[in-house]
């Protein structure tokens, strides 16, 4: 499942945390199941991570010693079962070209 279309129009590595910690809404994911998922350095997952948190698009939740990261309710679509498969021009410009 992907972010609402609103907030697909960030930098490259910020839309791809939101779309993995949005398909992992109700568990969350530790940085390092972000860092495996998402293919980024280490320095620009840390700047999106920093920048979707001040932007509050998501939560960090410490359990005792593990930390959490989960998406704010307003990322996830309203209709988990309805995807958009359908590609913008846009995404795959963005897709095709890294800038």
């Amino acid at each position: 499942m992907k972010a609402k279309p609103e907030y697909r129009n960030r930098e490259r590595t910020q839309v791809a945390v939101l779309d993995e910690l949005v398909d992992r809404a109700d568990d969350g994911m530790s940085v390092l199941e972000l860092r495996a998922a998402v293919e980024a350095e280490i320095d620009d997952l840390e700047e999106a991570l920093s920048t979707l948190k001040a932007d509050r698009l998501i939560v960090v939740e410490t359990d005792g010693s593990e930390t959490l990261i989960k998406p704010d309710e307003r990322v996830i679509p309203d209709d988990p079962t309805e995807e958009d498969d359908e590609q913008s021009i846009g995404e795959w410009l963005r897709d095709q070209f890294p800038f």
